[in-house]
């Protein structure tokens, strides 16, 4: 595959992203590259899916997964390709993700090396953590052959071209809820005669601090974080209503549980400390599991990675807070899943580190995915994601 044709993917694909479930153009660019590539070709999979098939004769089928959607993030690298949208940028990645499958799947249709099938997958709304199961819901399960192993990859703040996978749990679930606290409203100057929402709101922050500190044992992991709070119009007008934007992270079933019951216990009981008359509203808006790669599939792939990243750049940095919607693919085709980190920043930050814990020392200071100002180097990132990830799949195909 020509470099520089993905090279010019990849800034075309920065300079127009699309958000979750609007990712239209994007798709007719991924579903154009796979039929002039030689795939039979699926679109409007759950919205703006794709998912391009490609057999070869006997052997197994393998799905390589790519996540489209773009972020609400005005960006500001000043990058000469940077975003034309505003208010919108590729600050996560994804524009990366989908020119690596894009590279991978070319370059597998032009060799003869493989015998099995392979399925491109290109996923909507992984934002929202709604895209992947939209494309269960839409039947892609039934629509494309069931893989031995579904595989994927992210781009991440360490040294471009190593590689990071954690058998096991690698990233955590993710629950995101809105809570909506019921007052009474009045005027500013006369808080007797109200149920005052801001106080409601204020006083339920503080207090869901103590769930991960008092709730959740040292050997567990949680994260409660309040991402918004939202109430009122005018400096002497107390609201009717506040809203609180929460953002759980744990990896353990059991955990999570725990800690979603004790959000609404929380948010009940304060509210009818101050004298609310009506329940507060708390919403489960999205939701990811956590992302567990198979341990044996893991084990399997990691040799192909280390061949093209070369030795000792596959490393294991543990389990991550971060989330991913991937793990919904490889549950409803009933396949392990393999998942990897792939590095995307300017090596020379990183002269000198030589260990993992070097590594993330320096990744916590670069602009990291969600940052206006995240901008992974075209390469050696272009070139190592596409080749590790069909060199991960040429380990399972046939």
């Amino acid at each position: 595959m020509d470099p520089a044709t993905l090279r010019d993917v990849y800034e075309d694909l920065h300079r127009h992203p699309e958000l979750s479930f609007h990712e239209h153009r994007t798709a007719g660019i991924a579903a154009a590259w796979l039929r002039e590539h030689g795939y039979e070709v699926t679109e409007g999979l759950g919205g703006t899916g794709v998912a391009g098939v490609l057999r070869r004769g006997d052997g197994p089928a393998v799905w390589l997964r790519a996540d489209m959607d773009a972020l609400p993030v005005a960006e500001e690298t000043g990058l000469p390709y940077a975003s034309t949208v505003d208010g919108v940028s590729h600050a996560c990645g994804h524009d990366m993700h989908v020119t690596w499958l894009m590279g991978a799947a070319a370059g597998l249709a032009a060799a003869g090396d493989w015998r099995g099938t392979v399925v491109a997958v290109f996923q909507p709304a992984e934002e929202l953590a709604r895209g992947a199961q939209a494309m269960v819901d839409d039947g892609l399960t039934d629509r494309v052959p069931r893989p031995v192993v579904v595989l994927g990859q992210h781009v991440a703040p360490l040294p471009a071209g190593s590689i990071a996978l954690t058998p096991g749990p690698m990233w955590a679930a993710s629950d995101s809820l809105r809570v909506t606290v019921h007052g009474r409203g009045g005027h500013g100057s006369r808080p007797e005669t109200t149920v005052d929402p801001v106080v409601i709101a204020a006083a339920t922050v503080l207090r869901l601090q103590t769930i991960v500190s008092r709730e959740v044992s040292t050997a567990e992991t949680a994260v409660v974080s309040v991402g918004a709070i939202q109430a009122g119009t005018k400096h002497n007008i107390i609201p009717d209503t506040a809203t609180l934007l929460l953002n759980v992270r744990t990896y353990d079933p059991g955990v999570r549980d725990r800690v979603l019951a004790a959000i609404r216990r929380i948010v009940s009981a304060e509210a009818a400390a101050a004298g609310a008359t009506r329940e507060p509203a708390v919403v489960l808006e999205e939701s990811t599991p956590t992302l567990v790669n198979d341990v044996a599939a893991a084990e399997r792939t990691r040799p192909a990675l280390e061949s093209v990243a070369g030795p000792g750049r596959v490393v294991d940095p543990g389990p991550l807070p971060s989330s991913e919607d991937v793990q919904v693919l490889a549950t409803a085709a009933g396949a392990p899943i393999t998942y990897w980190l792939v590095g995307g920043a300017d090596p020379a930050h990183y002269a000198g580190a030589t260990t993992v814990g070097q590594f993330l020392e320096v990744a916590a200071v670069l602009p990291s995915n969600h940052s206006p100002h995240y901008a992974p180097v075209p390469e050696p990132t272009i070139g190592a994601g596409v080749a590790a990830l069909s060199a991960a799949a040429r380990e399972w195909l046939g």
